[in-house]
This record gives structure tokens, C-alpha cells and sequence, in this order.
């Protein structure tokens, strides 16, 4: 009996804790759907957008929250291509961690979609606009948590940069080379957490397994051209602009680049072989051991995210040819689009190409990313992966275990690319972590009627909440 009135204050005590908490969670809801709805409706495309809107919209509402106008910065080459840099000051008992995301989003035509790619709609539990899914979604995520953080109080041991850049889709003014080039003391810290993409792999809602990227491919474009004298169409010859370059084609569409492992791809692969099962399973584990099985490297290469996970992928993505409907070629053109593994480089990409095709008529130039042809490639053979640092995988690993029991965490490498390349090459770790689930059949990144799962949306937020707070609290 005496005992009573306490019980029942502390449980009063517990009730109002979490209403607080949960009209908090609320309050965040809505604010990180305000910026998502905000910044997907800012055209922040190459052709007619500007990044330096959307860097300035939420330099305003950083500011707005009490942030102090030296620490949110909105810098860059031009006047399209402003990034935004802000800084939450923490006890500076370890060195600042980095957070990167970009506000440019790639082309998109409103006769290509069934909704207006720049209006935010949310039908059928999605949100459907371009950058719902790359990566506005996670853009505002950031900021959210960042003017949240700072409401409360929360005194990190570490200050916590973002920055949000210009020219991760196109190349053209990167925002993160800029700055690193130019304003290294805004962004520099001991390690980065690139939240480009997504981490959860799902299927049908369901998760799989969280896939943590510490690695990537280099990109790299070249041009396929073949010269012909041409002449009169009523007149063909055996030798044809078109026939060269489509032989050599054909004969790159055949070849396969060499099987490698990184440690990464490495520990991918052993991880996953405890959880796939039957053939898939014991493939997984015969291209581990050494020498490698060649029968298992044949059947995952069947699987297109295998095969690009194992080897350079080449492809060609664009062609023409001709000039007139009468008249012999006197010119054709390929487009090919290279994603190589780490320690290899374009130049050495580009020679191998013109073995592959194996005709001295086909020329191969590397593209610059102005679109200028190279007779010779430039770029580096990317970059080691990086260890796997305590601090950043324990806090990880105990978040995904409370919010997603049961699913692994998997080390991977990134068959895309990602402005991770240029904080890497400085000597950077980075690592893509994010909280937000993607179907592995519904990826839609570049694509028509782009879409990010609300449910994802609201919970890839709480996860980076959860996290950035358990990544700088000591």
C-alpha cells in the first residue's frame, strides 16, 4: 500500500516520457516531409535546374533552427552550383565526421512518367519525384536530424559537417572535388558516411540483409569511332563504317574482363554463404578459395549483380551512324560505359578495349567528363578499400540488430559510382550507410516514376537519427 502512490508516479513518469518521445518523433515526421516535398520540387537537373536554390533553401531553414550563420556556408564554383556546408559543434574529443549527400538529380521528361517528375506525390504508400530515391530521400533525412539534434541540445563528441553538393550525376562542378580542392577546411574529418544510395536490401518490404559500402568502381566513358571514305549507297563495298563498328561490338558484348576479389568483395562473398543456400551457397564458397572454382565463377556470373561485383563490366550505351538514307557511312559511333574494379585504371580500361574489339579501323577515346575525347585516359586505379573502423561498424551493427533482428550486416562494393570516389582519394574512409530499405525488383534510380517506400522514408529517418547519435555520444 505505501508503495503504491510511487508505482504510480513513475509510471505517469514513464507515460509522459513517452508521449514527449512520440509527439517528438512526430514533430520530426513532419518536418523531414516539409524538406522532402521541398527539395524534390526544386529542378535541380544539369540542362535548366540549380542546385544553388535548393543549397540556399535549406541554408534557411539551418539557420532558422539556430544555427549560426558561420557555420552554414553555401559555396562554389558558380552561381548554379552552390554546395551547402554546415557544422554542428560537438566537444572536439575525436576529429569531425563527415556527412556527404547530393542535391542534383539527373534529367527527366514529364512525357516519360505517369506523374510530374518534379511535383512530390505520395499515392499507394510511395512518394514518387525525381530524387525520392537518389537521393533527396536522404538529403532531407540529414538535415532534419541535424536542425533536430540541435534543438535538443545534444553536445556531440565529435562536430558532425554536412555537406550537400552540386555535380555527383553529371560530373560537371562536383561539389565534393570543389570543395576539397578549395575549402578543405570546411569538410575535413577523420572518416565520411556517404549517404548516397541504400543500405537495407529488401525484397517485397521484406529485409534481407544491410549492406554496408566501402568500396566502389571506377567510372569511366569512352568513345567508339570508325571512319569510311563512304560513296553512293547503290554501290556497297565489304568495307562499311557501320559493319566494322558493329563487328567490334558484337565481340566486346562476348567478352568477359577477369574475375577478382578485394578484401571487400572477398568478405561479401564469405558472409553471404552463410546465408544464401544450396549451389548459390556453395558457389559463393568456391570462388573464395584459392584458386578459385571456375565452374562456380560461370554460374554467379549468370547473375548480373554478380558479374559485376566479380570483374570490370563494359557496355555500350549509345550509337549512331550515317548521314544520309542513300549513302554509304562515312562515319559511326559507340558510347561505351566502363564500371572498373578498384586498382585498375581507365587508361589501362581503354587499351584493353582496343584489344577486345580487335580491329585497328575502331578508334578509342576516353571521355572526359566535359564530353571531350581523350586518345588517352586519364584517373587514378581507385582506391583500397578502407578498413572497416570500430567506431563506425560497432554502433552500426548493434542499431541494425535492434531495428532489423536477425539480418546481416555484409560489407560490399558499390557496382555504381558515387562522390565517395573524391574523399577516398584524399585519404578519406567513407562508407555508404544509410537507414532506407530498396526492393531488390523495384530499383528505379534514373528511372521512370522513381519511388521511395514511406514506410522507408520515415524509418531510413529514424535509423540515421539513431545512429548519428550512437556514432559521436562517446
Amino acid at each position: 500500500m505505501v508503495f503504491r502512490p510511487f508505482v504510480i508516479t513513475v509510471a505517469a513518469a514513464l507515460c509522459s516520457a513517452a508521449a514527449a518521445q512520440a509527439a517528438t518523433d512526430v514533430a520530426a515526421n513532419a518536418l523531414a516531409l516539409d524538406i522532402f516535398k521541398q527539395l524534390v520540387e526544386i529542378n535541380t537537373t544539369d540542362s535548366v535546374g540549380n542546385v544553388t536554390t535548393a543549397s540556399e533553401a535549406m541554408a534557411q531553414r539551418l539557420l532558422a533552427a539556430g544555427f549560426a550563420a558561420e557555420d552554414v556556408q553555401v559555396v562554389g564554383p558558380n552561381e548554379r552550383k552552390k554546395n551547402l556546408v554546415v557544422r554542428l559543434h560537438g566537444t572536439g574529443k575525436h576529429k569531425p565526421v563527415l556527412l556527404i549527400g547530393h542535391l542534383d538529380v539527373v534529367e527527366a521528361r514529364r512525357e516519360d512518367w505517369t506523374t510530374d517528375p518534379f511535383r512530390f506525390v505520395e499515392k499507394d504508400g510511395y512518394f514518387y519525384g525525381r530524387g525520392t530515391a537518389d537521393m533527396k530521400n536522404s538529403d532531407a533525412i540529414m538535415v532534419t536530424n541535424l536542425i533536430r539534434l540541435r534543438k535538443e541540445g545534444f553536445r556531440p563528441s565529435r562536430d558532425i559537417i554536412l555537406a550537400l553538393t552540386a555535380g555527383e550525376e553529371t560530373g560537371v562542378a562536383n561539389g565534393v572535388e570543389w570543395l576539397l580542392k578549395e575549402r578543405r577546411d570546411l569538410i575535413d574529418a577523420e572518416f565520411v558516411v556517404n549517404n548516397d544510395g541504400y543500405s537495407v536490401l529488401s525484397e517485397n518490404g521484406k529485409p534481407l540483409r544491410y549492406e554496408l559500402y566501402a568500396t566502389e568502381k571506377v567510372y569511366a566513358d569512352y568513345r567508339l569511332t570508325t571512319t569510311n571514305r563512304g560513296g553512293h549507297s547503290s554501290l556497297p563495298r565489304r568495307d562499311n563504317a557501320i559493319y566494322a563498328l558493329a563487328a567490334g561490338l558484337t565481340r566486346l558484348a562476348a567478352h568477359e574482363f577477369p574475375f577478382e576479389l578485394n578484401d571487400i568483395t572477398r568478405a561479401y562473398y564469405q558472409r553471404m554463404s552463410a546465408i544464401e543456400t544450396g549451389q548459390r551457397a556453395a558457389d559463393m564458397r568456391a570462388i573464395t578459395q584459392t584458386p578459385p572454382d571456375v565452374a562456380a565463377i560461370d554460374r554467379l556470373s549468370q547473375n548480373p549483380r554478380d558479374n559485376a561485383t566479380m570483374r570490370t563490366t563494359c557496355v555500350a550505351t549509345r550509337l549512331s551512324g550515317g548521314h544520309a538514307n542513300n549513302a554509304l557511312p562515312q562515319e559511326a559511333r559507340a558510347t561505351v560505359n566502363c564500371r572498373i574494379l578498384p586498382g585498375h585504371t581507365p587508361e589501362e580500361t581503354r587499351q584493353a578495349l582496343g584489344a577486345i574489339l580487335a580491329d585497328p579501323s575502331i578508334k578509342v577515346q576516353y571521355l572526359a567528363v566535359d564530353g571531350t575525347p581523350l586518345d588517352t585516359a586519364s584517373g587514378s586505379a581507385g582506391y583500397p578499400p578502407p578498413r572497416l573502423l570500430p567506431q563506425v561498424l560497432q554502433p552500426l551493427e548493434r542499431l541494425v540488430h535492434e531495428m532489423w533482428p536477425g539480418i546481416p550486416v555484409i560489407p560490399a562494393m558499390s557496382q555504381g559510382a558515387s562522390d565517395g570516389v573524391f574523399t577516398m582519394a584524399v585519404g578519406l574512409p567513407t562508407y555508404e550507410i544509410t537507414g532506407i530499405d530498396q526492393d531488390s525488383n523495384d530499383i528505379r534510380q534514373h528511372g521512370k516514376d522513381e519511388r521511395t517506400r514511406v514506410q522507408s522514408f520515415y524509418q531510413g529517418l529514424d535509423f540515421s537519427y539513431r545512429y548519428l547519435k550512437a556514432l559521436t555520444a562517446k
